[in-house]
């Protein structure tokens, strides 16, 4: 998983002026916090989005909604539920409706349709609307950062752009003049890939892409003190620390997956959004080597070691060859084959790799977790359900390390650790991981979220009458 992306001082998201609903404080100076952990300082519709096109025969085009659709009659190749998402998006799908009908049916690449979007909905006055994050705050489309200069010089993002350009060229051809000169639609491409967010779904995985305005103030850190999730569309933004005030150079997300070392998080930004992070997480030359950690051979010592080192600092246990060439095997083994799962994980291949780390891997080794949550979610595919429960249990330290205590993905982590010990009749200790998830994800998502009101609050009220 993912993650929210958006990149620092870059400006990212908002709707229209009337869209952004927002928490105030009006007493900052006063020592009691005036933003509580788990209030809500910020929903948000989106400037523009895009569903994902593997999931356009099975979701909403509009409101993103995984249920039964039918096409529109024109292009064929959006879909809708019902007659009302379809007449609520017409505003824009009116303008792109006779390029995709062009086209079809070939499948226009996600990047290619959000920029034709983009520029449509620039050119039919989208350069006017604003998004607030505060109630006279706001920002538009024209005020998120392009990074021009660092995109004319990096030769990857100038071949995709040239890509898309074809394409765009190609859907527009009766329409040239809609097409931007390079120029603009270069600025318009970085306002996209370092502004642009995932939209993720209840189980977290990314269903589309979007552009928001009012919450592009929000600047990055690896130790966030707000998250942002979505329902449907919609983006919510809540506090997961207490906060003196609503001060949004204070309010940080990340941008980024957090279960890397600090020197791939750095990269990743560096990468993506053009900055160099220096939080305290990733300037802490500890924080590598935790990460990276053997465990001590001295099985009652159990701290993490580099294998680079003679001996353990605590117990002074010696660390044999041995044991580093079964580390070094190990990790190699383990980057190989997470590698070649990004996309699919295979419990078998999972299982091997955490066969070697066994003993080598310190338990809180970030490959030994990544390896971890590969395990989990493939053994929840193939019903396996002591695995899963396994890994899922050796799974919490890590994810609680890494992502924090008040992450959505630990949230999670307990709710589907909660419904297969609700399936397989272990009660008490389902009630218990339900409970935790109600705990984290009330701060992360709200009371009112539909992962909670449609799914974990009837699974609580399950466990409760069957524990009893």
């Amino acid at each position: 998983m993912a993650t929210t992306t958006v990149s620092s001082s870059r400006c990212a998201s908002a709707p229209t002026s009337t869209s952004a609903h927002l928490s105030k404080s009006k007493n900052a100076k006063h020592s009691t916090p005036q933003i509580k952990r788990g209030q809500r300082i910020l929903t948000e519709k989106p400037f523009a989005f895009v569903l994902k096109s593997q999931y356009r025969l099975e979701r909403c085009d509009n409101c993103l909604e995984a249920t039964k659709v039918l096409k529109c009659s024109n292009c064929r190749y959006v879909s809708y539920c019902n007659r009302a998402c379809q007449m609520q998006a017409w505003a824009q799908h009116k303008h792109e409706c006779p390029f995709l009908k062009k086209v079809h049916p070939r499948v226009v690449p996600d990047a290619a349709r959000m920029l034709c979007r983009l520029i449509l909905r620039l050119e039919h006055g989208g350069d006017l609307i604003r998004g607030y994050y505060t109630e006279h705050g706001s920002r538009k489309f024209r005020d998120l950062m392009s990074h021009y200069a660092e995109i004319k010089n990096d030769p990857m993002r100038l071949e995709h752009l040239d890509s898309l350009h074809a394409v765009l060229t190609d859907m527009m051809a009766d329409s040239p003049s809609t097409v931007p000169n390079k120029t603009e639609l270069m600025s318009i491409y970085g306002r996209l890939i370092t502004n642009g967010f995932n939209v993720l779904d209840t189980d977290m995985n990314s269903i589309a892409t979007a552009i928001y305005l009012g919450v592009s103030i929000t600047d990055h850190s690896c130790q966030p003190n707000a998250v942002a999730t979505f329902e449907g569309n919609e983006l919510h933004v809540h506090a997961i620390e207490d906060m003196e005030c609503l001060d949004w150079s204070k309010i940080f997300i990340s941008y980024i997956d957090l279960l890397n070392t600090p020197e791939q998080r750095r990269l990743d930004l560096k990468e993506h959004y053009y900055f160099l992070c220096v939080c305290s997480k990733c300037t802490d030359a500890k924080e590598s080597k935790e990460m990276l950690a053997a465990l001590c051979p001295n099985r009652n010592c159990g701290v993490g070691i580099s294998v680079d080192r003679t001996n353990c600092p605590r117990c002074d246990a010696g660390i044999s060859p041995k044991l580093r060439n079964a580390f070094n095997d190990a990790m190699a083994l383990t980057l190989h084959n997470l590698e070649n799962m990004k996309d699919v994980a295979y419990l078998d291949v999972c299982k091997v790799c955490l066969d070697k780390q066994t003993g080598v891997f310190h338990p809180l080794n970030v490959w030994y977790v990544k390896t971890l949550d590969a395990a989990f979610e493939a053994a929840i595919e193939v019903g396996k359900w002591s695995d899963a429960l396994d890994y899922g249990q050796r799974l919490l330290p890590g994810f609680r390390k890494y992502h924090g205590p008040w992450n959505p993905l630990l949230g999670l982590v307990h709710m589907k650790l909660g419904k297969i010990q609700l399936y397989t009749g272990q009660c008490k200790e389902a009630l218990h991981h339900l409970e935790e998830a109600q705990r984290i994800l009330t701060v992360t998502h709200g009371r009112d979220h539909r992962l909670l009101t449609e799914q974990l609050y009837l699974l609580i009220l399950q466990a409760r009458q069957q524990a009893h």
